[in-house]
């Protein structure tokens, strides 16, 4: 099967519709403030890039469906590794994020990284600067 074919059969405007449920603001910022303290403040961020890439109505349907996939790992209790493991609960979430993270950064525009600082602070409990924050771009260079 043709990979244009079986890209249909995924039917991405009722995955998308479907899973818009699971990725309530409510939800996603409850699970990132109770485990912000082991995510760490630069992976909150990322998470938040990819909520509010979600959000948006600039961002295409198939890249939208790799943020489903990496917040949805993220979010619910389902892990190739438990989240309740001390040390190493979240280098599978860790892992997932920042590979969606390159997948979409292209369609990671200014509003968004502006509405995922905005919520940084928020989550982790403390005033973040917008210079602890490294985009994407500025990651890639040096090495995740």
């Amino acid at each position: 099967m043709s990979e244009s074919r079986s890209w249909r059969k995924l039917r991405p405007k009722q995955m998308i519709a479907r899973s818009r449920g699971y990725f309530s603001e409510r939800e996603t910022i409850k699970k990132l403030k109770a485990y912000s303290s082991r995510l760490g403040t630069q992976l909150v961020y990322y998470s938040l890039l990819l909520y509010y890439a979600f959000q948006s109505p600039n961002t295409p349907k198939k890249a939208k469906l790799t943020i489903a996939g990496a917040l949805g790992y993220l979010i619910l209790p389902v892990d190739a590794i438990p989240d309740v493991l001390p040390a190493v609960g979240f280098t599978d979430d860790s892992a997932v994020i920042l590979y969606a993270v390159y997948q979409v950064l292209s369609h990671i525009d200014d509003d968004v990284k502006e509405q995922a600082r905005g919520k940084v602070s928020a989550i982790v409990g403390r005033d973040v600067s917008k210079d602890e924050l490294k985009d994407p771009e500025e990651d890639g260079e040096a090495g995740v």
